[in-house]
Parts: C-alpha cells; structure tokens; sequence
C-alpha cells in the first residue's frame, strides 16, 4: 500500500458498511410503506425500498466476491 491507495481490507470494509446502511434504510422505508403510508406514497416508498434492498445485496457480493476470488499477490 503505497501513499493514499486505499488497502483491499478497508475498501471491503467500506463496501460492507455501505451495504449494511442501505439494507437498514431499505428496512425502513419498507416498514413505513407497508404499514403507515398511504396511497401512491406507500407503493413508490415500498419500489424505493425494494430496489434499495438489492443494491445493498449487489454491494455485498461484490464485497464477498473480491474476497474470495481476489488473486494472491505472493505468487
């Protein structure tokens, strides 16, 4: 790791971070659309959950993917 290049750890780290948050506001919007929202709000709030509850799956195999798959510098 030279200078400010981010080490793979930590941009792992920070993807699983940024996938935990999503997943948490996916929750939550899902949680108001179901049960609090009416109308057109409650089904754009349940799309909006939805589709930010697979953005933070994606991010998340993209974070396990780099972990399992990543080549091996020492060889």
């Amino acid at each position: 790791m030279t200078g400010n290049v981010p080490g793979r750890h930590a941009v792992r780290r920070r993807r699983k971070l940024w996938s935990g948050v999503l997943a948490l506001i996916g929750l939550v919007l899902l949680i108001i659309g179901l049960t609090i929202a009416d109308g057109v709000a409650a089904w754009v709030e349940v799309i909006v959950a939805v589709v930010l509850l697979v953005v933070a799956y994606l991010v998340q195999a993209v974070a396990r993917r780099d972990t399992v798959y990543r080549r091996d510098d020492g060889r």
